[in-house]
């Protein structure tokens, strides 16, 4: 594998981090460094021939890729300014500061954001902290665990990597998961006594602050004192812990707790996620499709839309849905054609944004990047144009359609239930002055090893991602109206790097192709 191939997964899914740099690096400094740098060379070493150089699927897993961003945006920068490195220091550091000129490091945004992925991750696919920490992807059925999806290589995660987790939790006050991550540091910190790796970012100390904490804002205030207590016997001159352990002490014998007292996590409620339960299930167990086949309405035929552009080879079609109306074109596009557009993207690709009023701008519920392609890019993109024509009768020609835009979901990224059609006037969408989005036509660039599924919450059914098929759908009634069952979603990618390419068409253009209608039913 070049090391241009070699790694290719990050939070968004587009920056190459090239762990094999940082490998060759420290080997060639690792004769006159201290022990430390050359056990830090032989983790690496160990996972380059364990994990980089195996199965191009290991680089899927989520796990691999936080461990990953981790040690290149955390890891090596701690172990380069440790107090370990004083033996040459400024030749070390500038190799370092080098190759962090270049830009193909991640930053602490994407490690950031690589933790709160693996946390949306959990959520969504009810994975259980203790299993991901070992390297599994495992959700409790019947009292059992039970392995969801199967690494091919599996990676364990630290002490120090679980209190990363924990920490990005807890800094934004998100004590559900925050309490969980951290009682895994916890326990991973204890088991490695008191071996400190310079590396490293947290100790067990600060994961028994920060666990302390978090047990106090969840109403577990015997814990927290518990867990001050034992922080005390590590640092006992921490003026701010012994303050801590006698406001609990206080808070205790003011309220002592029931026995009875639930202090179970309960997991945080959204504002702005109404639809949160649906949307998992759909994300888990892909809906009512399995009951599709009981409709004899639901069928699959050989379609050539009565073009002669397709009359001596028609595509596959897989009508999913009556209402919302929603089709699945098998291989509507060809590996070579999707693996170009990708390269196509790859230089513009930027965080995606939503419709905020009349503005755009980035937001937690959209985690992808993007990119525009005109059909002056290159010639596959006026040939998938004409492709689209050919199958929907529909002008996709600017201004009357927008261009192709090709989405990168990496670690954890999805996009939450929204609608591709404006739901206001004073949305940007209709600064083409052609009218709103009539129809969407999205084409599957890649395929994924789990998750990342297309849900459609009203209607009840969810599609997996099929590599170049493509999914089409109306956005609104013919009478100009918005259709509230195409409420849909993105669902986290939990194993692979999904691609995908938005047609989004509008209504002026489609005048004699759609008629409008003034029947709401329609």
């Amino acid at each position: 594998m070049s090391m241009e191939s070699l790694i290719h997964i990050s939070l968004h899914g587009c920056l190459p981090y090239h762990d094999i740099t940082l490998r060759g690096y420290i080997l060639s400094k690792c004769i006159i460094l201290v022990d430390s740098f050359c056990r830090f060379y032989a983790k690496v070493s160990d996972l380059h021939s364990e994990v980089y150089s195996g199965p191009s699927a290991a680089m899927a897993n989520p796990l691999v890729a936080f461990t990953l961003i981790k040690r290149l945006q955390s890891e090596w920068l701690n172990l380069i300014y440790s107090d370990e490195a004083q033996e040459n220091t400024q030749d070390f550091r500038s190799g370092y500061e080098e190759v962090e000129k270049e830009g193909s490091l991640p930053k602490l945004e994407d490690l950031q954001g690589a933790a709160k992925g693996l946390m949306r991750l959990q959520d969504v696919y009810a994975l259980q902290v203790g299993g991901l920490v070992r390297g599994h992807f495992q959700r409790i059925t019947d009292g059992n665990p039970i392995d969801i999806y199967s690494p091919t290589v599996s990676v364990p995660l630290s002490g120090d990597d679980c209190f990363l987790v924990g920490k990005v939790a807890y800094e934004l006050e998100d004590y559900y998961h925050s309490v969980q991550w951290l009682e895994e540091s916890v326990r991973l910190f204890r088991g490695a006594g008191r071996e400190w790796s310079p590396e490293n970012e947290g100790t067990l100390e600060d994961a028994l602050d920060h666990l302390a904490f978090s047990h106090f804002k969840t109403g577990n205030i015997s814990y927290a004192l518990s867990l001050s207590q034992e922080l005390l016997n590590h640092d006992p001159m921490n003026g701010r812990v012994l303050k801590n352990v006698q406001k609990y002490e206080r808070l205790l014998v003011d309220s002592p707790p029931l026995l009875s007292t639930d202090t179970g996590l309960k997991r945080p409620n959204t504002t702005y996620l109404r639809t949160r339960n649906t949307y998992e299930r759909l994300c888990r167990t892909q809906g009512t499709q399995p009951t599709h086949y009981e409709n004899p309405r639901l069928f699959c035929d050989y379609f050539n839309n009565d073009s002669p552009g397709l009359l001596l080879q028609p595509i596959r079609r897989e009508v999913l849905s009556l209402q919302p109306y929603v089709v699945l074109y098998h291989s509507f596009i060809t590996d070579s054609e999707a693996e170009s557009i990708r390269e196509l993207a790859q230089t513009g690709l930027r965080r995606s944004v939503v419709a905020s009023g009349e503005e755009q701008a980035t937001a937690e519920y959209r985690i992808s990047k993007s990119a525009w392609l005109k059909e002056t890019a290159h010639p596959i993109i006026g040939r998938l144009d004409q492709r689209i024509t050919l199958l929907t009768s529909l002008n996709v020609q600017p201004p009357y359609a927008e261009y192709l835009q090709v989405v990168n979901y990496g670690i954890g990224g999805h996009y939450e239930p929204h609608f591709d059609h404006a739901t206001s006037a004073s949305s940007p969408l209709f600064r083409l002055n052609t009218g709103n989005r009539v129809a969407t036509f999205m084409i599957y660039l890649s395929s994924v090893d789990a998750g990342g599924s297309t849900a459609f919450i009203h209607a009840n059914f969810s599609v997996p991602v099929l590599e170049n098929a493509a999914l089409f759908w109306w956005n609104l009634h013919r009478n100009g109206q918005g259709d509230g069952d195409t409420l849909h979603a993105g669902c986290p990618v939990l194993v692979g790097d999904k691609w995908v390419a938005n047609k989004w068409i509008h209504e002026y253009g489609q005048e004699f192709q759609r008629r409008c209608s003034p029947n709401p039913e329609e």
